[in-house]
């Protein structure tokens, strides 16, 4: 008996040690587990004109379902806006602007690299009148005419929409003298906004807000040789967090379904050469 004690204790203490040693693998393994969760989502930071919010809106559906480990969060505001946050340090993962000039100052800053930067589509300026309101313009002169008492445009400084228009009616002689009428806005959609609810007789958008909206008609086409010509570049911001996630979603956007919903709400895509 007393010998068969001793064994029974000598065997309690050889499985202890096994026991807690088990344990202590298990913990560790939980501590190497919290890294990311399979079927956890990935974020990206998205900063958008806001001319893109449709297409994009819809994009995000189409792309989620090619990879739901990744979750699309837009920021869509003026492109001006955008650049300043993204220079001021805001987190973001992509820029797409709706003019050159942003674009090009984060890559001179060196917050966006050139080689990961590349014009992904084009635009046209319209302007635009409330479906059911009473002003009739069939042109640019129309603007100085009586008809128009308000006329909707974006601030040149930040919004490129107001930057093209700019540059439209001074090269028709009509920035000056149409100041007295002039409501600026600070983005595209507020713009068209402001035409919509009648607030104004008229306002510049792009082409794509136009036929985003049943309330509004396109009066006239800006004249192509009165404005630069509306460039949509992408970029990815080098501070990403994730820049894996951030070239793929970069990479797509220039892909043919990507290209197929730009082109369904009104946009272009230019020739690669």
């Amino acid at each position: 008996m007393r010998h068969h004690g001793i064994k029974l204790l000598l065997l309690a203490g050889l499985l202890l040690p096994a026991g807690c040693g088990k344990e202590g693998v298990k913990g560790g393994e939980q501590q190497a587990g919290s890294a990311p969760v399979p079927g956890k989502q990935v974020e990206l930071l998205v900063s958008a004109a806001a001319s893109l919010t449709d297409s994009l809106n819809e994009l995000e559906t189409a792309y989620t379902k090619l990879h739901p480990e990744v979750k699309l969060i837009f920021n869509y505001a003026a492109s001006g806006t955008l650049q300043q946050q993204i220079e001021q340090g805001a987190p973001s993962d992509l820029f797409l602007s709706a003019g050159a000039k942003q674009m090009e100052a984060l890559v001179e800053k060196k917050l966006v690299a050139a080689t990961d930067r590349t014009n992904l589509l084009t635009n046209e300026l319209v302007a635009v009148t409330a479906k059911d309101g009473q002003a009739s313009i069939a042109g640019v002169q129309d603007l100085a005419g009586p008809v128009v008492k308000k006329l909707a445009v974006g601030q040149p400084e930040s919004v490129p929409a107001g930057s093209y228009a700019k540059e439209s009616l001074t090269f028709h002689k009509l920035w000056d003298r149409l100041q007295p009428k002039m409501v600026f806005a600070k983005d595209v959609r507020q713009v068209l906004s402001y035409v919509e609810t009648g607030n104004v007789e008229a306002g510049y958008v792009y082409r794509t807000d136009a036929l985003s909206s049943g309330k509004v008609r396109i009066a006239y086409t800006a004249d192509p040789a009165g404005y630069k010509p509306v460039e949509y570049p992408i970029g990815i911001v080098k501070a990403t967090a994730r820049p894996k996630e951030a070239r793929e979603l970069y990479e797509y956007l220039q892909g043919p379904e990507a290209r197929e919903i730009f082109i369904r709400h009104g946009f272009t895509v230019p020739k690669k050469s």
